[in-house]
């Protein structure tokens, strides 16, 4: 164990190799360009559905937008199995040909219907855990967790720009020329993924980055988790949902153009990154993140509240907005940072993975929902019954207990027998900082929870280096 030992220990002491920098980016390119596909319609379609398309309804207009989630999240698993089998990048390339043809035909597309398949067609393309598992293949244990930082920058990062030029986009090519759009970007992304994306040496499952199914009864019955996944998919689903009203508010009732929507959305997201940014260091730094991520909870619920009753009103609905999206993006960000605080050190990828299909299918509730509830109750309805789903998941969240500030780490060391594995494990839950050990004996690795103000890396460093 010596030799392994000491190189892993200098692995984790240098910065990501060109080779694991190229490919992390560049997978994060695919994975932002996919989400920047599926979330550019959002702030447009409800406007142009309403105009252009026959046979739509609110109701179908919000099952139009939501579409997606459920595909994506029923193919997820199957398509992560499916490429431990056939390989990732050739399962990644199939979902984006997916994707692009589920582009193609909501491109084409004179009725609501068409565009329905067209986006349960773009969901079914569920690469994103491929996308994870590709840059767990790609990267080496102790660089992983910069390279899915990447990742999910990528992808919040594509969601605010999406918002930003759905708008400008319409008003210069239409929502035709979005879809169209979409699924040239969907080609160059297949280009990308063969051209820039080395083919990995050997596939491994890695715990820490993969969806593993037969840890997923373990996660399903953790309550803690649950209550995550239950707050993601009604942020989700109040998001999807307030995207069928929020256009045509801004351009029925207090008769902003359109084409600068824009704008609105512009001011909006800049001021609430800002404004996020505090509460996140006090949050992180200071170790409050139950009370401030309740406390998020409760104003993402008041904003909604208030735009029930003064949605025609300009200052007051701006004001409402911009702390509607301080409240979301916090807890956006936050969701997976606790996810990975509370989930079991091995646990960590399957639970994420549950975390992201929850995602998913609170999008197609909220568009579905939504949709009927606008159709059959206006606007102000589906702000209130939304701001009561905020309701129930402030309760879940001021009753869960609070997150440990745990920070996760993988040691890679080399094979060994399971008696072996017991032994490190008791080794290295004796150091001090280290909160949870699991040693995985056929892979050689050891998955720690680690309190990095307590952490002894001496010791720990020693620990790794002694000889087998």
């Amino acid at each position: 164990m010596s030799t392994q030992g000491k190189a892993t220990i200098k692995a984790a002491a240098s910065n990501m190799t060109g080779g694991e920098r190229r490919a992390s980016a560049s997978l994060a390119m695919i994975m932002a360009t996919r989400m920047l596909g599926l979330f550019m319609i959002f702030p447009v379609f409800a406007l142009y559905a309403d105009e252009k398309l026959a046979d739509a309804t609110p109701t179908l207009i919000g099952l139009a937008i939501g579409a997606y989630g459920l595909t994506q999240a029923v193919l997820q698993i199957p398509f992560g199995r499916a490429s431990d089998r056939f390989g990732r990048k050739r399962m990644i390339t199939i979902g984006l040909l997916l994707f692009a043809l589920g582009s193609v035909v909501a491109a084409m597309a004179d009725n609501i219907v068409w565009v329905i398949i067209g986006r349960a067609l773009q969901g079914s393309g569920a690469v994103a855990a491929v996308i994870m598992a590709l840059t767990a293949d790609l990267t080496r244990e102790e660089q992983r967790t910069k390279a899915m930082a990447m990742i999910g920058m990528s992808i919040g990062a594509s969601f605010m720009l999406a918002l930003v030029i759905g708008p400008l986009l319409n008003a210069w090519i239409g929502l035709p020329g979005i879809f169209w759009t979409t699924a040239v970007l969907a080609i160059l992304a297949i280009a990308i993924l063969w051209l820039r994306v080395p083919d990995p040496v050997h596939l491994h499952t890695h715990r820490d980055a993969e969806l593993v199914p037969d840890l997923i009864s373990s996660v399903i019955t953790n309550t803690q988790l649950l209550r995550l996944d239950a707050g993601i998919l009604i942020l989700h689903a109040v998001l999807t949902a307030c995207f069928i009203t929020i256009p045509f508010i801004l351009r029925d009732t207090l008769t902003i153009e359109p084409a600068y929507h824009s704008v609105v959305y512009l001011l909006v997201l800049l001021f609430s990154g800002a404004a996020m940014v505090p509460f996140i260091i006090i949050a992180e730094k200071y170790r409050r993140m139950k009370l401030i991520f309740s406390g998020a909870i409760a104003l993402l619920g008041f904003s909604l509240l208030g735009m029930s009753q003064w949605y025609g009103h300009f200052v007051g609905f701006m004001v409402l907005l911009w702390l509607f999206f301080t409240a979301f993006n916090f807890l956006e960000a936050s969701l997976p940072s606790l996810v990975t605080k509370i989930a079991p050190a091995d646990h960590k990828g399957t639970a994420m993975g549950m975390y992201s299909s929850s995602q998913f299918i609170g999008a197609f509730i909220g568009g579905s929902g939504g949709g009927y509830l606008y159709q059959n109750y206006g606007a102000a309805f589906v702000f209130l019954i939304s701001a009561g789903l905020l309701g129930v998941w402030w309760l879940l969240a001021v009753t869960m207990k609070a997150p440990r500030h745990l920070s996760s780490l993988v040691v890679n060391f080399h094979e060994f027998d399971a008696a072996q594995a017991h032994l490190l494990a008791d080794k290295l839950m004796a150091v001090s900082g280290i909160a949870e050990a699991v040693v995985i004996a056929e892979e050689g690795v050891a998955y720690l929870k680690v309190d990095n103000r307590q952490l002894d890396r001496e010791s720990l460093q020693a620990l790794i280096n002694a000889p087998a």
